[in-house]
C-alpha cells in the first residue's frame, strides 16, 4: 500500500511539474510523466532544457525505487505465503503423524466446541477435523490440533491418525455423516471406542447397529438433565461438579485391572485396602461382560478386566493408579487448573 501511494505521489509530481513549470498540458503532461516512470524509451513529448531532462532524471529515479518497491514487497508476500503454508502444513503433518492413544473430534460446531474445551480440560490428546475453514482458523486461534477436511473420508480420518486412536467423537449435525464417520473409523481400527450424535430415535438405533459404542441425542440427554435440575438440583450440582469444569476438588476417573500387571486382581476390596490406603472411594464395578456393581461393598471379589471407576481428589487418584501398576489402557490424566 506505501508504494502505491509513493507511486502515485511520484505520478502527481511529474505531472504537476511538466504542466506548470514546462508549460504543458495536462494530457501531454501525464504522457510524458508515463512514458518516464515506465522507462518505455520513448523520445520527449517537447524538447526540454537542462532543468526539465535534471527533473526528468530524478523522475525516473523516484519511480524505479517506487516501482522496485511495489515488485519486492509483493514478491516477498507470495513467496513468503508459500513457504509459510508449506511449513505449517509438514508442521501439522509430523503433529498428525506424532499422536498416539489420542481422541479424534469430528466437527468443530457449538456441540463440538464444548467437547474440545472439556477434552483440553482433562489434557487430553485430541485432534479435530472439521471443512469448514473459517471453523478451523478459529480452532486454531483457540490453540487446538485440527484438521480441515471430509470426516467422512477414509483419507482424512487416516490423516489424523484413526488406526492409532483411542476414540472418535462424531458430533456432526447430520446422522448419516456421523453414521459414516462410525463404518469408517471401526473399519480401519476395530477397536476404537466410537461416540456419535443422534438427532432421532431412529438415528440411535443405526448408529448403533452401525457399530458406535455409545450413540448420545442431545435433545434426549438435554430433556433428561433438565428433569433432574427441577427434581433433585443438589444432586445435579454435585454431578456436574465431578464430570467437568476445571476448578473441581473431586474427580472420577475408571481403571481398568490388568491381570498381569494389577497386584490386587482376585482379591477383594476389603482385602485390597484401597479405601484405607489412598482415600478414593471406588463407586462401582464393571465386569469384563458387562454387568454394573453399584456400591461394591467389602467382600466384593475384584476379576481380571474389571473396571474400577473410583472418584477421589486428584492426588488420591493419582495414588490409586500406582497401586493398580502400570494400565495400559487408561492413564490417569492430570487435571489441568484455569
Amino acid at each position: 500500500m506505501a508504494g502505491v501511494v509513493a507511486l502515485a505521489g511520484v505520478f502527481l509530481v511529474g505531472t504537476l511539474w511538466y504542466s506548470l513549470v514546462e508549460g504543458w498540458s495536462l494530457a501531454d503532461s501525464a504522457y510524458m510523466t508515463i512514458i518516464t516512470l515506465a522507462t518505455v524509451g520513448y523520445s520527449e513529448t517537447h524538447p526540454l532544457g537542462n532543468r526539465g531532462r535534471l527533473f526528468t532524471i530524478a523522475l525516473i529515479l523516484m519511480g524505479v525505487i517506487s516501482i522496485g518497491y511495489i515488485v519486492n514487497r509483493f514478491t516477498e508476500a507470495v513467496i513468503q505465503g508459500y513457504f509459510q503454508e508449506g511449513i505449517r502444513l509438514q508442521q501439522q503433518k509430523r503433529l498428525m503423524e506424532s499422536l498416539s492413544e489420542h481422541y479424534i473430534l469430528c466437527g468443530f460446531n457449538r456441540t463440538g466446541r464444548q467437547i474440545a474445551k472439556e477434552f483440553a480440560a482433562e489434557g487430553v490428546p485430541f485432534a479435530v477435523i472439521d471443512s469448514s475453514l473459517e471453523r478451523v482458523q478459529k480452532g486454531q486461534q483457540e490453540g487446538y490440533t485440527i484438521y480441515q477436511g471430509d470426516a467422512t473420508l477414509d483419507e482424512t480420518l487416516i490423516r489424523v491418525g484413526v488406526a492409532k486412536a483411542t476414540c472418535i467423537v462424531a458430533a456432526l449435525p447430520s446422522d448419516a455423516e456421523n453414521l459414516y464417520i462410525v463404518l469408517s473409523s471401526k473399519t480401519l481400527n476395530p477397536l476404537i471406542r466410537a461416540i456419535a450424535r443422534a438427532s432421532t430415535e431412529e438415528a440411535l438405533q443405526k448408529l448403533q447397529r452401525g457399530g458406535a459404542d455409545v450413540v448420545i441425542s442431545p435433545y434426549i440427554t438435554g430433556g433428561k438433565r433438565m428433569a433432574s435440575a427441577a427434581l433433585r438440583p443438589q444432586v445435579m450440582d454435585f454431578v456436574d461438579g465431578i464430570i467437568s469444569g476445571t476448578d473441581r476438588q473431586l474427580y472420577v476417573e475408571e481403571f481398568l485391572l490388568d491381570p498381569s500387571v494389577c497386584p490386587i486382581v482376585g482379591q477383594t476390596l476389603h482385602n485390597a485396602k484401597l479405601r484405607p490406603q489412598t482415600g478414593a472411594l471406588v463407586l462401582a464395578i464393571r465386569r469384563l461382560d458387562g454387568k454394573l456393581i453399584g456400591g461394591p461393598n467389602g467382600n466384593t471379589i475384584l476379576m481380571p478386566g474389571d473396571t474400577l471407576i473410583c472418584m477421589g481428589t486428584a492426588e488420591q487418584l493419582r495414588i490409586l493408579n500406582r497401586i493398580l501398576g502400570p494400565i495400559a489402557s487408561k492413564q490417569l490424566r492430570k487435571p489441568k487448573t484455569s
